[in-house]
């Protein structure tokens, strides 16, 4: 047998499992890059509405999909960093804070599409949301609703009662 037919033989046996291989890692890295997409895409639908639930969760698992061995997206992971230490810090007045939060969520988006490849400037990010006012309105009475019933539950609010029809005895 030739070096030749040696070769080949290596290629027929060897073939199919280097191809199995590069196939798998093309998926894991295409499935690795599918969620570091859905939270940006998460973050991005819910940038006008940081409280939700899903923007709270989207950006608690950036920590798990994005490396900081990655230079790109070590910068990710740092500017998620400042932007949770800013929002367990309450020593800042209200209106700095919500100026300063918004900024930072600006930030880490902006390094978040550099890292996924999309062309998004900041000020794209920052004013081409659209929140309705009616949302705003509805969970603002939302929250008032929960407060004052709270508080009527607490025992520090009365429940006004007006009898306005007394039965009367026949």
């Amino acid at each position: 047998m030739t070096i030749a037919d040696w070769l080949m033989i290596t290629a027929v046996f060897l073939g199919p499992i280097v191809a199995v291989r590069v196939t798998r890692y093309l998926d894991d890295q295409k499935e690795v890059r599918a969620r570091k997409l859905d939270i940006f895409k998460t973050l991005m639908a819910t940038r006008a509405y940081n409280v939700s639930w899903t923007h709270v969760e989207a950006l608690n698992r950036i920590d798990l999909e994005f490396d900081k061995k990655h230079k790109k997206e070590k910068e990710v992971i740092e500017a998620w960093k400042e932007y949770l230490d800013l929002l367990g810090n309450l020593n800042i007045p209200p209106d700095q804070w919500s100026v300063r939060r918004v900024d930072l969520l600006v930030e880490l988006l902006h390094k978040m599409a550099r890292v996924l490849d999309y062309d998004f400037d900041k000020t794209h990010i920052k004013n081409s949301s659209y929140s309705p006012r009616a949302h705003g309105k509805t969970e603002e009475q939302q929250n008032t609703l929960r407060a004052g019933l709270i508080e009527v539950l607490e025992g520090k609010r009365p429940i006004p009662m007006i009898v306005t029809n007394w039965p009367q005895n026949e």
